[in-house]
Formats: structure tokens, C-alpha cells, sequence
């Protein structure tokens, strides 16, 4: 077991996309200075996407952002106060929600409590572990998920996507012999889930030969999931979907759109999917975290997004006054 853990922290010393945050983002750090004293503003953020509050870098309810949409475009999503008393199975009822669900804080942070709730009770459950307002949201069933990244210059009318992000979820598949912890602990981005899975699952299960099982349905990178770059699947007909789409929020200019859909195809169609998340300041662009990327490109890349903020801000201030 001792062993096991030095290999996979090994692993994570060797793999820079399992650093942590403040040394990944540590090229931005005098970036955000010279913003602070170009912009003679502290809280300068706002300024990239007025219509969310901070300009969605901290402080945001997934609820508010939510609101900005069309209600076609996203998840039916029902906003839980802390401690208030729910009839849970009326709850569902009354929403035309249908277990299971998704259950995840309203101010949350990269996956963080998000979970996939199976039963009335374990819905209770969730309520009295989380202690703060929730939502309770539509399982999509659509199966496949991007992350994709958008800017638009407040001055143009038309905006850019600047990445896609391709998401593998932590799924195994059985040989009918091996326990489902043995198939985990095979990929070292899986084996670091185990502690968080083990609360979850029978991982001394046998999965039958050929049987495959997604264990986190949610694609983040701290559960498991594996980021590719996509960006290849960047066309001008998705631009104009999402142009589209996006120009309704009056004030919205940067961020990141988490996505289900069902093809490519149909994406570029506008059709057949669904916007799980949106963010904003506090978005990332994810692609970067292909294992094939290097670090060195993604400070390049964080940086070039970093500026794309502070040409959004520029305008926003000196442009519009």
C-alpha cells in the first residue's frame, strides 16, 4: 500500500496537470498586478463579464448564471436553500425531475460536492452533508461532454472559440476476473480516486468480461476525467451556434461553457445539446490539460487567455467610459 501511494505520488510530481493551482497560474501573477494599476481598478474582473457577479470569478451562484440562459438551453435546475424544509419526493414531482439526479452546491468550485443522487433518501442525505444552498438538476443523458472556451470583444459582434476541451470519464471495463479496485488501480489517474470511490462503490466487485462501468459521471479533472485537446473540432458554424447563443447575455464576453451533446454534428446545428455550466473569469481553458501538452504550453496558453481578458477590460473601461 506504501509502495502504491509513492508511485502514484511519483506520478503526480512527474505529470504537471496534477500541480497544484498556484503554481500552474503563477505566470499570471504579474499579469494581474499590472491590470490592477493599468486599470486603477482592484476588482478590475468585473469589468469582462458585467452581467455576472465579479465577473464570475468568485462569489457566484450557479443558479443566477443559470437564469441568464434560455431555459431550453440548460438542465431543469431547482435551487435548495440551506436547512429549508423539502418534501423531497414532492420536490421532484413538481419539477418534472426524474432520479437520478445531479446534486451540486450553488457556490462551487471544479466539481467539488457534485454528485449523482440515486434515491430519495440519498438525496436528504446530500442536503444534510453539503450545508449550503444546492441544486438539484436534470440528469443529461446525452454521452458526450466539452468543455469549450469563448471570448468576444465588447466593441465586435462576433466572438471566437478559443479551445475545446474532448472529456474521457472514469470508466472501466471488466475481464470477469479482476476486482473493479484492481482495474482502477491499472491507470494511475484512476488509482487516485480510489479513497473517494471506495465511499461510493463495492470496489471488491467483479465486473463481468466486457462489462464497462462509468464510476464519475461528471467530467472533471479532479474525478478522474481525462481532458484532450479538441480544438481541431473548432469550425465556423460552431462559432456562429455559439454566437448566437451567448449574444442573448448582454454582458457576457469570456468563460467557459461545459457541454452535453449528442454529436459534433448536431452541435454545429445547434441541436441536441446541453449547457451544464457556464463560467466566467474563473473559467479555464481546459484544453490544456491534454497529457500530450507540455507546461510550457499551457503558460502559453494561459497567458494568451489572461490577455484576452485584459483587452476585454480595456474596452470596457477606456472604450465605454
Amino acid at each position: 500500500m506504501l509502495f502504491d501511494q509513492l508511485k502514484l505520488s511519483i506520478h503526480r510530481l512527474l505529470h504537471w496537470e496534477y500541480w497544484p493551482m498556484n503554481v500552474i497560474y503563477a505566470s499570471i501573477y504579474f499579469l494581474w498586478i499590472w491590470y490592477i494599476i493599468r486599470f486603477r481598478h482592484f476588482h478590475f474582473f468585473r469589468f469582462a463579464n458585467p452581467a455576472i457577479r465579479n465577473g464570475g470569478l468568485y462569489g457566484v451562484s450557479k443558479k443566477d448564471i443559470y437564469n441568464l440562459l434560455p431555459e431550453a438551453l440548460y438542465p431543469t435546475t431547482v435551487l435548495v436553500k440551506k436547512n429549508e424544509a423539502v418534501n423531497w419526493a414532492d420536490l421532484l414531482k413538481n419539477n418534472n425531475l426524474h432520479l437520478p439526479v445531479i446534486a451540486k452546491p450553488d457556490y462551487g468550485y471544479r466539481g467539488t460536492m457534485v454528485k449523482k443522487v440515486a434515491s430519495v433518501a440519498e438525496l436528504e442525505q446530500y442536503a444534510n452533508d453539503v450545508q449550503q444552498d444546492f441544486l438539484v438538476q436534470e440528469l443529461i443523458h446525452y454521452p458526450n461532454e466539452i468543455g469549450l472556451f469563448y471570448v468576444r470583444m465588447p466593441n465586435e459582434k462576433r466572438g471566437k472559440i478559443t479551445g475545446i476541451t474532448l472529456k474521457n470519464m472514469l470508466t472501466i471495463t471488466g475481464d470477469g476476473q479482476q476486482t473493479m479496485a484492481q482495474l482502477l488501480a491499472q491507470n494511475p489517474r484512476y488509482a487516485m480516486q480510489i479513497g473517494v470511490l471506495k465511499r461510493q462503490y463495492d470496489l471488491q466487485k467483479v465486473l463481468a468480461a466486457g462489462e464497462s462501468l462509468c464510476l464519475a459521471p461528471y467530467g472533471n479533472h479532479h474525478r478522474g476525467t481525462e481532458f484532450l485537446d479538441g480544438s481541431h473540432f473548432i469550425t465556423p458554424g460552431l462559432e456562429d451556434v455559439f454566437d448566437q447563443i451567448l449574444s442573448q447575455i448582454k454582458g457576457f464576453y469570456y468563460g467557459r461553457l461545459d457541454i452535453r451533446y449528442r454529436s459534433f454534428e448536431d452541435l454545429e446545428k445547434g441541436q441536441h445539446f446541453s449547457i451544464i455550466e457556464l463560467n466566467g473569469v474563473m473559467g479555464e481553458p481546459t484544453h490544456i490539460y491534454d497529457p500530450k501538452h507540455s507546461f510550457w504550453y499551457a503558460q502559453k496558453e494561459i497567458i494568451k487567455h489572461h490577455r484576452y481578458l485584459g483587452k476585454i477590460v480595456h474596452q470596457q473601461i477606456f472604450q465605454k467610459g
